[in-house]
């Protein structure tokens, strides 16, 4: 009969973490071991039509990367999720919306550092999804002697700057951390990454 209805996936939560922009929920109270599930989405920039995402049609997984899905990261979205089974299927629930551009909660950077005799070079890489590459991602680091409070502040390198330090008055066992950052209405940050330390002008 048409109304067994399928338990609706429940705590549809989208959300801009660590880069990207993910739907996640979790199976309704009873939802049997085959159920898949299916997204879809919409923007601000048309409010009539729910779009298919192709990646997330039929899935046993309970969640649905849309990072690149949608064309534009300057407007909000919002999702839709629904269980099917056999011939059934749950109503659809929806998420809240969101902006990537606003919404997005930033991971720190993994640095890069070339040790040289008298200089450090520092660079940090992003774990950016390719339609996002292009704004404007940008880093902070601190670099300090281990031990110390006295911290040495380096900010708003661009993504794919290489930082040169003189280490020339440095001795003895020096650390590196950092985060990313990037400027929508007001700064947005990361953590800051667990501190990178090494040994500098050593003799022997």
């Amino acid at each position: 009969p048409a109304h067994v209805q399928l338990p609706s996936p429940q705590n549809v939560t989208l959300l801009s973490k660590d880069f990207d922009m993910i739907l996640t929920w979790t199976p309704g109270e009873g939802s049997p071991p085959d159920v898949t599930y299916t997204v879809r989405y919409k923007s601000q920039e048309r409010m009539d039509k729910w779009i298919k995402v192709s990646d997330c049609k039929n899935i046993h997984r309970t969640s649905c990367n849309l990072t690149c899905v949608f064309p534009n990261v300057f407007v909000k979205v919002q999702a839709r999720v629904k269980a099917v089974s056999g011939g059934f299927q749950s109503p659809w629930v929806e998420s809240e919306f969101r902006e990537y551009h606003l919404d997005v909660e930033l991971a720190p950077p993994v640095l890069n550092v070339n040790v040289k005799k008298n200089f450090i070079h520092v660079k940090a890489s992003f774990p950016l999804a390719t339609c996002v590459e292009s704004l404007s991602w940008m880093y902070d680091f601190n670099l300090w002697e281990a031990g110390s409070e006295n911290k040495k502040q380096y900010e708003r390198n661009f993504r794919k700057t290489t930082v040169t330090i003189d280490t020339t008055a440095f001795r003895g066992n020096y650390c590196l951390s950092a985060r990313s950052s990037f400027q929508s209405i007001d700064f947005k940050y990361s953590k800051f990454s667990q501190p990178l330390c090494m040994l500098l002008n050593q003799k022997g």
